[in-house]
């Protein structure tokens, strides 16, 4: 028997029982569902379905179809399909697909249409689009202090390095975040998240905090400097540092540990990953007093870092095992990865400096977090306007997720 393929859409102010009336027509007729999709915008109905019906039902259906939705106040549009244009749909079904995620303030139009033109020039199709964040205070007029939308792309293999070039530029220019992720299934399951400390999780850098409590402030400087113009490695100059340290009472580290700041969204995150059951970590190139503080206030899973040999309550100047620097911070993501049987996909690495790229290049999803821009332009992901929590974004979790979460977690305690 023949067939033909019709797409049925159908728009208007939403009502409850839709969906099962027209769903009802396909069965009676029994027509087969090819593709669905809905979406449902401030109670407006935009309804597509996309069937299969033998050619003798095909009129039949759409009168039923149109006469149930304008009973329902609907409007009803139905469009037949060639084979050779379901064929070329089938195709384009199957192309690489990416996730764009756009963080902007205040309601983010021209953000959005800047991302929408560079992603058409690209040859991308926009899907879906899904806004993440909450839809602003009706007092005020439905503003809200930040949009985040979640655009599914689709389209042949992009040069997607040329693309995030330029989003970075337009992205510069119109201060907005984003992140461009493949659309795989790895993508949906991250399980541990890396922290760099300094200036990540935390806003300070400790060497520096240490070294003005011990009147060595200039002489640390000078040797960060150093190895910022690459005449001494890290690890060197972290010895060095560190050697500038002696005779500085160990105190003086537990007082800086007490005192060191959150950076803007950090409980927030680490919250509501763990309720989320994530793994978290800190791989960092600063102390190991200072992470386990942090662990013990924040409920974090793992802490590498440096740790410094006291004696008699004071500092040597010595270092204890092995320095953790660049190489190293990517190693330990591997290890902690393994022993939770976790693979380097599934995990997510967050950091500020040169000395974290390799940590956020072996990670499945790399961020630059409030970045120095040789940091940003080489990490994949970029916050630079926002706080650590805008990471959940990245992740896909909504605000109503987060707020659940969190409602949960506090709760829990």
């Amino acid at each position: 028997m023949a067939h033909e393929i019709i797409l049925i859409n159908v728009s208007g102010q939403d009502k409850p029982g839709l969906m099962s009336e027209l769903t009802q027509s396909l069965s009676e007729f029994e027509a087969h569902i090819l593709d669905v999709g809905q979406a449902v915008i401030h109670d407006e109905l935009a309804l597509g379905m996309l069937v299969r019906v033998d050619a003798a039902n095909t009129g039949p259906l759409i009168k039923q179809v149109m006469f149930r939705a304008n009973a329902a106040g609907s409007t009803v549009r139905v469009s037949q399909i060639t084979n050779s244009n379901y064929g070329a749909w089938l195709e384009a079904s199957g192309q690489t697909r990416y996730i764009l995620t756009l963080l902007a303030n205040g309601d983010g139009s021209k953000p959005m249409h800047a991302v929408s033109t560079l992603t058409h020039e690209f040859g991308l199709n926009i899907d879906t689009v899904r806004r993440l964040t909450d839809r602003g205070d009706a007092e005020l007029g439905g503003r809200s202090e930040r949009l985040c939308v979640e655009m599914r792309l689709r389209g042949r293999d992009a040069e997607l390095a040329e693309l995030r070039h330029k989003l970075m530029g337009v992205a510069e220019e119109l201060v907005f975040d984003f992140s461009l992720q493949e659309d795989t299934v790895f993508r949906r399951t991250r399980r541990l998240v890396a922290f760099d400390m300094d200036s990540t999780l935390i806003t300070e850098e400790v060497m520096d905090e240490l070294a003005k409590r011990h009147g060595v402030g200039d002489q640390v400087s000078r040797i960060t400097s150093r190895a910022m113009a690459g005449e001494i490695d890290f690890q060197e100059s972290f010895r060095q540092r560190a050697k500038l340290l002696q005779g500085m009472p160990v105190a003086t580290l537990a007082d800086v540990a007490c005192a060191v700041q959150l950076n803007a969204g950090a409980m927030r995150l680490i919250q509501a990953l763990q309720h989320f059951g994530y793994k978290t970590a800190v791989i960092s190139g600063g102390f190991q007093y200072v992470g386990e503080h942090l662990q013990t206030r924040m409920g974090i899973d793992y802490v590498y870092a440096n740790a410094l040999v006291s004696k008699d309550g004071l500092m040597t100047g010595e270092v204890d095992g092995p320095i953790v620097d660049a190489a190293r911070k990517a190693e330990l993501l591997r290890e902690i990865a393994l022993k939770e049987g976790i693979s380097l996909p599934q995990t997510i690495a967050i950091g500020d400096g040169a000395n974290d790229l390799p940590m956020l290049d072996a990670a499945g999803l790399g961020v630059a977090f409030h970045a120095k821009a040789v940091v940003r332009e080489t990490a994949s992901h970029a916050i630079s306007n926002f706080g650590l929590d805008a990471v959940l974004y990245l992740i896909g979790f909504s605000d109503r997720d987060i707020s659940q979460a969190l409602k949960a977690q506090s709760e829990h305690r």
